[in-house]
C-alpha cells in the first residue's frame, strides 16, 4: 500500500462552536464523500490515533448520522487489548479527541468480551454526553457492578490521560 501512497489531505473542521460529536458526523461524511470521488485513496488517519483502510470508511460513513448505535464510532476510536501480569485489559485510542482523555480497564473478572462490551459502552456514553464522568465517579448498571473511575496518567501508556477502570477491590 505505501509503495502507492503519493500525498495527504487534510479535513479538519473550523471553529470551536461545533460538538465533537457533531464536527466528527460532518468530518466523516465529508471524507467518505471524497474517497467515492477519489478511488485511489487508500486509508484515513483520524484524529492522529486511528487508521482505517478507505474502503471500510466509505462502507461506515454512510451511517455517519444515524442514532446510537448505529453511527460509526468505530471509525474514531480503537480499543486494544492487553495483559497486565494475570489481568486483562483494554485501552482506547481516539476517544481523546471527543472529551480529552482515553479509557484504560483493567481487569481480573470479566471476559475479554466482556470488557469489550464495558469499554464501549462508556466510551459512547462519554462520545455521547462529553466529559461527564469525573474523577472518582462510579459506572455500572447496578451497585453490584459498579466501578470507580479515576482520572491519571498511564503507567502503562507512557503517561497518556486516561479514564482508569479497575474492577479490584483494593
Amino acid at each position: 500500500m505505501a509503495a502507492r501512497h503519493r500525498g495527504h489531505l487534510i479535513v479538519s473542521m473550523l471553529g470551536k462552536g461545533e460538538q465533537p460529536l457533531q464536527a466528527a458526523r460532518v468530518t466523516t461524511a465529508v471524507i467518505g464523500a471524497l474517497i467515492a470521488t477519489m478511488p485511489e485513496c487508500c486509508g484515513v488517519a483520524w484524529a492522529g490515533r486511528v487508521a482505517r483502510p478507505a474502503d471500510l470508511w466509505l462502507e461506515a460513513s454512510r451511517d455517519c448520522f444515524a442514532p446510537y448505535p448505529n453511527y460509526p464510532f468505530g471509525l474514531w476510536v480503537d480499543t486494544l487489548p492487553f495483559r497486565s501480569g494475570a489481568k486483562i485489559g483494554a485501552v482506547t485510542m481516539g476517544l481523546s479527541a471527543f472529551v480529552g482523555r482515553e479509557i484504560e480497564f483493567v481487569t481480573g473478572k470479566l471476559t475479554l468480551s466482556a470488557l469489550f462490551d464495558k469499554v464501549t459502552g462508556l466510551a459512547v456514553y462519554l462520545i455521547e454526553h462529553g466529559s461527564v464522568v469525573k474523577d472518582g465517579d462510579t459506572i455500572g448498571a447496578s451497585a453490584s457492578e459498579r466501578i470507580q473511575v479515576r482520572y491519571k496518567n498511564s503507567d502503562a501508556f507512557g503517561g497518556l490521560p486516561v479514564f482508569y477502570c479497575t474492577d479490584d477491590s483494593v
